[in-house]
C-alpha cells in the first residue's frame, strides 16, 4: 500500500508540473483568438509592427497573421481565465497530493529521526543497539502460532468448563527478539475504521498491557488464570505501569513507566470484556545481548527504512 500512495504522488505531482497543456504547462499552449470567432493555437507570440509574428502548435513552425485580425480583449480574457482555472487546479492537485502524504505518514509514521515504521500492519519495539535506533519486529506467541500470525486478532483463552485454572505459557526461556534498552517502546497498530477491534488510539490505554515473564520448568509464564463456577475470570500475572500514547490515529505506542529489570515479558491485549488474547507479543530486555535479527535500522536523508536481515524462522514455522 505504501508503494501505491508513493507512485500516486509521484504521477500526481508529474501530472501537475510537467504535462503540457495542463496547469503550469499552461503557459506553452495559449490562444490568439480572431474577430471571427476562431483562433488560434499557440505557444508564443511577439508583435511587429502591424503583424502578429507567433508559433502554431498545431503546425509546429512560426507564422503571421494582421494584428488587426484578432481580438486582443477576448484573447486577454482567455489568458486570464486560463491562468486563473491553472492556479485552482494546481492548488487543487497540490493539496491533494498533500493528503495523500499525510495520510501515508500517518499509517507508517516517523518514531526517531530517519526512522519509519515500515508498513502499516505489524507490532514493532523501538530498540537502540550501538547508538543506533532500530524497529524489532515483533510476532505473536501462543498456543498455536501457525494459525495466528497476524496482529490485532482478538481470541479469547476463556473456557470455564475446562477447568477452575488456565495458564498463559510460552514454550522456551526466552523471547527471540531482545532489547537492548530498558525502556523500550512498542508500537501497535490501531484500525479506526474496524469497529471489530473495538478500541482506538485513545482507548488502547484499557486494552494492552505489558506483563513480566516467570519462568517455570524451562518456559516462560504469562499469566495464571483464575475461572469461578458461574465464569467469572480472575487474571493473576505480574502487570507493569505503563504509558499507552498515540502516534497518529493507526498507531499508539506503549512504553514502561519504570525501568525494565533484564528478564523476560510480553504485551498483552484484552478484549471489551476482559478477556486476555492467548496469543501475545513477547520480547525480553538485555542490554548485552547480541544484534537482533530482521532490524529495521534508521538511515540518515531517506524516507524509507532499510531492512538489514531477513528474520530467522525456526523450523516448524511455515
Amino acid at each position: 500500500m505504501a508503494d501505491r500512495m508513493r507512485l500516486f504522488g509521484i504521477s500526481l505531482l508529474l501530472f501537475v508540473f510537467l504535462i503540457p497543456g495542463t496547469f503550469v504547462g499552461q503557459d506553452m499552449f495559449k490562444r490568439l483568438i480572431l474577430k471571427d470567432g476562431s483562433f488560434e493555437l499557440i505557444t508564443t507570440y511577439e508583435i511587429k509592427g502591424d503583424r502578429v509574428h507567433y508559433f502554431s502548435a498545431e503546425r509546429n513552425d512560426w507564422e503571421e497573421l494582421p494584428s488587426s485580425l484578432i481580438d486582443w480583449p477576448a484573447t486577454e480574457e482567455y489568458a486570464r481565465q486560463a491562468a486563473d482555472e491553472a492556479s485552482r487546479k494546481k492548488e487543487e492537485a497540490l493539496e491533494s497530493a498533500a493528503l495523500e502524504r499525510s495520510e501515508e505518514e500517518a499509517r507508517m509514521p516517523y518514531v526517531a529521526p530517519g526512522l519509519r515504521v515500515p508498513s502499516p500492519d505489524g507490532v514493532y519495539l523501538l530498540d537502540t543497539y550501538q547508538d543506533q535506533p532500530g524497529l524489532l519486529p515483533l510476532a505473536q506467541n501462543g498456543a498455536d502460532l501457525k494459525k495466528n500470525t497476524g496482529s490485532n486478532i482478538l481470541r479469547s483463552i476463556i473456557n470455564p468448563i475446562a477447568g477452575p485454572k488456565q495458564t498463559v505459557e510460552l514454550k522456551g526461556p526466552q523471547a527471540r527478539i531482545q532489547s537492548h534498552v530498558t525502556f523500550p517502546s512498542i508500537l501497535f497498530p490501531i484500525r479506526p475504521d474496524d469497529p471489530s477491534i473495538g478500541y482506538d488510539s485513545k482507548t488502547a490505554q484499557n486494552h494492552l498491557r505489558l506483563v513480566r515473564c516467570k519462568e517455570k520448568n524451562g518456559n516462560r509464564i504469562v499469566a495464571v488464570l483464575d475461572i469461578a463456577i458461574y465464569g467469572k475470570v480472575k487474571n493473576r500475572a505480574e502487570f507493569l505501569e505503563a504509558e499507552v500514547a498515540p502516534v497518529s490515529d493507526y498507531w499508539v505506542k506503549i512504553t514502561p513507566s519504570t525501568s525494565l529489570k533484564p528478564g523476560e515479558y510480553a504485551l498483552v491485549e484484552f478484549d471489551g470484556k476482559g478477556a486476555m488474547n492467548q496469543y501475545v507479543w513477547d520480547f525480553g530486555v538485555n542490554p548485552s545481548a547480541p544484534a537482533n535479527p530482521a532490524a529495521v535500522l534508521s538511515v540518515p536523508d531517506r524516507s524509507e527504512p532499510v531492512l538489514i536481515e531477513k528474520p530467522h524462522r525456526k523450523p516448524d514455522q511455515k
